[in-house]
């Protein structure tokens, strides 16, 4: 008989995880309480949007909200390559772990601390692993290759691409593989040949790649996820609203209990 496993997905989203991912985690363990099986956490690091690892902290005693975000080494990185490699400007962890006894306690501060990763996407999940969200948990990457070779094809996509030195995540559409710059504007690359190791799914395509690896009975969707799921595309997949939270999108900064 096969056993229950029960996914979740997210982007890498702060270096100190947002409420929300941490409300998914919980609601995780208590539906494995109720049913067993095995908790897969599907940590989509293609995803390129330097806007998902803002980490908005409070101060407890005042209130105070401080918006912090990873230092990358240049703009390309920043605008364009996918959270796996974006790398770690020199010297912002000290610039940010001066300013962290203000918002977290002494365990988050010294999980910062301790983490050494030097880029982006690693450097989440190290710090998820230290406050203790992973015990039990099965990563799996949509950066890594293994992955990407075992996921079945989708017709929306990414391509993992050269461009002036980096690698970054352009958009295949009509045959053209295209950077957003904003608004209406984008960046035309020139064509080259890809593998699937280098292919990554968009928002609409990605539950149905993630699907064909993880092979999961139930999945844990959070709200935003809930109004664009296409339930339809994987009957087998019962879904379960992540439990609820409050301040959803500010930091969790200690170990879980």
């Amino acid at each position: 008989m096969n056993l229950p496993v029960i996914a979740f997905g997210q982007q890498p989203c702060g270096f100190f995880p947002k409420r929300f991912l941490v409300a998914k985690f919980r609601t995780a363990r208590r539906l494995q309480s109720e049913i067993g099986g095995e908790i897969v956490f599907f940590l989509h690091d293609s995803d390129h949007d330097p806007r998902e690892t803002q980490t908005l902290l409070r101060d407890p005693r005042t209130g105070h909200e401080a918006r912090l975000n990873f230092a990358f080494e240049n703009k390309i990185q920043r605008k364009w390559s996918p959270l796996f490699l974006k790398r770690i400007a020199e010297g912002w962890k000290d610039g940010v772990a001066r300013q962290l006894p203000a918002y977290a306690g002494p365990r988050g501060v010294e999980a910062f601390r301790a983490c050494g990763a030097t880029r982006v996407a690693d450097f989440c999940l190290e710090m998820y692993r230290l406050l203790g969200l992973l015990e039990g948990v099965r990563v799996v990457r949509s950066g890594d290759p293994g992955v990407r070779r075992a996921a079945c094809d989708v017709e929306d996509f990414f391509v993992d691409t050269p461009y002036e030195g980096e690698t970054v995540r352009a958009r295949m559409a009509g045959g053209v593989l295209r950077l957003h710059e904003g608004g209406d504007s984008y960046v035309t690359l020139s064509p080259f040949a890809f593998g699937k190791e280098q292919i990554s799914p968009t928002r609409d395509t990605r539950l149905r790649w993630m699907q064909s690896v993880i092979r999961c009975t139930h999945y844990i969707a959070g709200a935003g996820e809930q109004a664009y799921l296409h339930p339809e595309e994987t009957p087998e997949i019962t879904f379960v609203p992540r439990d609820t939270i409050d301040r959803s999108d500010e930091a969790h900064t200690e170990r879980e209990p």
